[in-house]
C-alpha cells in the first residue's frame, strides 16, 4: 500500500467506508441543534447505510460553525474513508464548505441536504408528470425555500429540462433585482435567469403546475392552491409540518406527495443515499458529477414500473431492496462515462 495507495482501497476498509459528517447546524425540524445532540439523526443515517446498502458509516461530530475549520477538519480524516457524506449542516456554509472539499479531496464529496433531496424530487416529479400525462419540459414549477434543499433542487430540475423554475423564499422570488440576497441566491437567481421584480408566494403561484415546498410549516394556503393550473402537483417536503396540509388539498390537487410516512408518496432521501454512496464505492469515483446524480434521479423513477405508477405511487418504498443496486449500477455506470471512476466494471475484486 505504501509502494501503491490504491491498493487501500480493495485491503482495507476504507473502499467499503463512508463518513457521515455534521456540525448540527440545520437538523431537519430542529434546527441548529449543535453536533451533539444531532448524533441519534447521523447514527440513524449509519444504519441504513450498513442495512441498505452494506456500508461502514461512521458519523463524525464537528464542534465548530467556522467554515475553514470544518474544512481544515474534513480534509485530515479524510484518508480513513472512501467517501464523504455531508449532513444537516446550514445554508449558505453548506454550499462553501462541499466546494472546498470537492476541490481538496480525491474522493466523492456528496451534501445529502441538497443533492440527496434533489434527486428524489426529480424522481417523483418524472413519475408525477407521466401520472398526469405530461413532461418535465411543460411544467411551470416553483419551489418555495432556497436553502440547501431549494436551491439544488431547483438547479437540478432546471438541468434536468425543467420548463420554467422559480424559486421563493419568504421575501418572494429570488431574483438580480433583490438586494438581500446572498452570494449563494444570487448565483441562482443568475442561472435561472431571473431578473424582473420580484413577486409574493401567491401570485409566483399562479398557473403554476408544481409547487415544491422545502421552506417550513403553514405557509401555502388552499387559495393559493386553487389558482394553480393542470396539472397540479403539490410536494409539501417541510417536516414534521409540511407547508400545507395534505389531507386539506387532496381534492384539489391531481398529486400529493409530503415528506411524511404516514400520507402515500413520502420524499424520503434514504431512496437516494446509500443507493448513490453503493455505485460511487463500486466505483471508486473521485468525485461527484451532475450526471451521476441524473443517472440516480433516473433510476429511482424507473423502480417505480409505469404499469404500476398513480397518483398514490410515484415513489418507491423505502424498503424495496431493488432501489439500492439499481441506483448503484446507474451511478456506477455514470462515474465511468465521465472518466471519474479508477475501477473498471469488468473487476469484481472487493470491493
Amino acid at each position: 500500500i505504501a509502494a501503491q495507495p490504491e491498493l487501500a482501497a480493495r485491503y482495507t476498509t476504507i473502499g467499503r467506508s463512508v463518513a457521515i459528517v455534521t456540525n448540527g447546524t440545520r437538523v431537519l425540524g430542529l434546527g441548529n441543534i449543535g453536533p451533539v445532540a444531532s448524533m441519534p439523526v447521523m447514527e440513524g443515517k449509519a444504519i441504513f447505510y450498513r442495512q441498505c446498502a452494506g456500508i461502514s458509516a461512521t458519523p463524525i461530530l464537528v464542534d465548530t460553525e467556522d467554515v475553514d475549520e470544518f474544512v481544515e477538519t474534513v480534509v485530515r480524516i479524510a484518508p480513513t474513508f472512501g467517501g464523504i457524506h455531508l449532513e444537516d449542516i446550514s445554508a449558505p456554509a453548506c454550499f462553501e464548505i462541499e466546494r472546498q472539499l470537492r476541490a481538496r479531496l480525491d474522493i466523492p464529496v456528496f451534501h445529502d441536504d441538497q443533492h440527496g433531496t434533489a434527486v428524489v424530487v426529480l424522481a417523483a416529479l418524472r413519475n408525477a408528470a407521466a401520472v398526469c400525462g405530461s413532461d418535465l419540459a411543460s411544467l411551470r414549477v416553483v419551489v418555495l425555500g432556497a436553502g440547501a434543499a431549494g436551491t439544488a433542487t431547483a438547479r437540478l430540475l432546471r438541468t434536468a429540462g425543467a420548463g420554467v423554475v422559480t424559486v421563493a423564499d419568504r421575501a418572494g422570488t429570488i431574483t438580480t433585482s433583490r438586494t438581500d440576497l446572498n452570494d449563494e441566491k444570487r448565483a441562482l437567481a443568475e442561472e435561472l435567469g431571473a431578473t424582473g421584480a420580484t413577486r409574493g408566494l401567491a401570485e409566483v403561484l399562479r398557473d403554476a403546475n408544481v409547487l415544491i415546498g422545502l421552506s417550513g410549516p403553514r405557509l401555502v394556503t388552499v387559495d393559493m392552491v386553487e389558482t394553480m393550473g393542470h396539472p397540479r402537483i403539490v410536494f409539501a417536503l417541510a417536516n414534521p409540518e409540511p407547508e400545507i396540509d395534505p389531507v386539506t388539498v387532496a381534492d384539489k390537487v391531481d398529486i400529493m406527495a409530503t415528506g411524511r410516512s404516514d400520507y402515500p408518496n413520502q420524499v424520503n432521501n434514504v431512496l437516494a443515499f446509500p443507493g448513490i454512496f453503493r455505485g460511487l464505492l463500486d466505483a471508486r469515483a473521485s468525485s461527484v458529477t451532475s450526471n451521476m446524480v441524473l443517472a440516480a434521479a433516473d433510476a429511482l423513477a424507473a423502480a417505480v414500473p409505469p404499469e404500476l405508477r398513480s397518483a398514490e405511487y410515484i415513489l418507491p418504498s423505502v424498503f424495496d431492496t431493488a432501489v439500492v443496486p439499481a441506483i448503484a449500477k446507474a451511478v456506477a455506470a455514470a462515474a465511468r462515462a465521465d472518466g471519474v471512476a479508477r475501477k473498471a466494471a469488468k473487476d469484481n475484486a472487493a470491493p
